[in-house]
């Protein structure tokens, strides 16, 4: 459920802050709410399409490699939550005056308001799909119910829509590089745990090696099936008796997605919305 949540409040205060940006300055326009509202409106719809393939595709592949499948998934999920990190650490401000730019022309009269509509619709469509696959990932990796998931997922929606509504409102003056610190802190923490969540499945379709199986046993000192390691497994990916590949896959991510936001932020002068 915290796993969930995190992922769900992050992409929606992605998506909040754009349509924040969009709506402020495009405010007093006639016809603005309801642009806006067609943009979300379209955005969710297909991003309840790519839901619905992922879980049709999934259903397809049950009985018949679904370890693989899932880790097919988890990887994919890894990659782009380990890209969305390093990548929202220099262009996120890039990509918050583009979409300001495009709120002006539609003031200035330079574009039509369907311009509001289609840049929001991308924007949710964008932050909805990467939530389908991340949930599932996360389903696949920490045997989430789906009961757990979307609790998680409307705590994390919520979350995230008031964070947004209340900067956009100039209610909220915490700066936005902590929110973004925290999350990108608790999604490079989840994607390590999916890495090893995915060799743990490769190793059991036996196309990995487990090297050592366990590396350890900390289930007498911390069990899996205590609050403390559940919310562990949840939240970094605990084992108590995890193999060695499982081990090499989580620190391989873990030391390469890191090493990568800190040589990203190091090269680039601009920083995302976490500097405003």
């Amino acid at each position: 459920m915290f796993g969930s949540a995190i992922i769900v409040f992050r992409e929606t205060l992605e998506a909040a802050l754009l349509i924040g940006i969009i709506a402020a300055a495009t405010r007093g326009l006639s016809g603005r709410n309801l642009w806006l509202a067609i943009g979300v409106g379209a955005g969710l719809a297909g991003s309840l399409v790519v839901a619905g393939l992922t879980e049709t595709i999934a259903d397809m592949a049950e009985g018949s490699g679904q370890e693989l499948f899932n880790a097919a998934v988890l990887g994919i999920a890894v990659l782009m939550l380990g890209w969305h990190n390093i990548w929202m650490a220099t262009h996120g401000r890039e990509m918050a005056a583009q979409a300001k730019s495009v709120g002006n022309a539609v003031r200035s009269g330079q574009r039509e308001m369907s311009a509001v509509a289609i840049l929001i619709a991308l924007a949710v469509l964008r932050e909805g799909s990467e939530t389908a696959l991340f949930l599932y990932g996360l389903a696949a990796s920490a045997g989430s119910s789906r009961a757990s998931l979307l609790g998680g997922g409307l705590l994390g929606l919520a979350a995230g829509v008031a964070a947004g509504w209340a900067l956009y409102s100039g209610l909220a003056r915490i700066p936005l590089r902590h929110f973004f610190t925290v999350t990108s802190t608790l999604i490079l923490f989840l994607a390590a745990g999916m890495a090893g969540q995915m060799a743990r499945l490769l190793v059991q379709g036996d196309l990995l090696h487990a090297f050592s199986t366990p590396l350890w046993d900390s289930s007498s000192l911390l069990p899996m099936d205590s609050l403390l390691g559940n919310l562990l497994h949840l939240f970094a990916g605990y084992e108590a008796r995890p193999s060695g590949m499982q081990v090499l896959f989580y620190v391989a991510t873990f030391t390469i997605i890191l090493a990568g936001m800190r040589w990203s932020r190091t090269r680039s002068p601009l920083r995302s919305p976490q500097t405003t």
